[in-house]
């Protein structure tokens, strides 16, 4: 295994995110891979942001929203543009506005309750809110390793 970064050694056996924009690498969030906690980590004082904001730039009049880096790294692989929360708790009034661009916005939240009411306040806040119900203790990420991404183009297609 690599060696971490200078300044990194807290985030060692951790998986990096970049959140690149247009400007580059403008934060970076780490992934327990062993189920530890918290599950997450990120650099002190670090602002909350959207993942993935390059695929507003490039979606047309929808796009995907979902719970966390490693659930819209999987809806950009299946080739949809997807946009993630680092936490449903973490969404900013200036996101809705962000969000309110889109004639539609899927929403893939977990199949938990705290994913189930994110998708119910979004749709609260910004018109043009689907959102796609995912079966209970899944996310985008699970769903998808198990049905495979079929299952995604068919609830866009509906």
């Amino acid at each position: 295994m690599k060696e971490p970064a200078v300044g990194h050694e807290t985030y060692e056996g951790r998986l990096a995110i970049p959140y690149i924009t247009k400007a580059g690498v403008v934060d970076i969030r780490f992934r327990s891979m062993d189920n530890s906690e918290p599950k997450y980590l990120g650099f002190p004082g670090a602002e909350t942001r959207l993942y993935n904001v390059n695929s507003y730039f490039e979606a047309a009049d929808w796009i995907c929203v979902c719970e966390g880096e490693i659930d819209t790294i999987t809806l950009s692989v299946i080739g949809l543009p997807a946009i993630g929360v680092p936490g449903v708790k973490n969404l900013k009034p200036h996101h809705y506005r962000i969000l309110s661009d889109f004639d539609k916005i899927y929403v893939f939240s977990d199949g938990d309750q705290a994913g189930k009411d994110f998708a119910k306040d979004l749709a609260r806040r910004v018109s043009g809110v689907v959102p796609v119900t995912l079966p209970d203790n899944e996310d985008v990420n699970s769903l998808y390793s198990k049905v495979g991404p079929d299952w995604f183009n068919e609830r866009l297609a509906a």
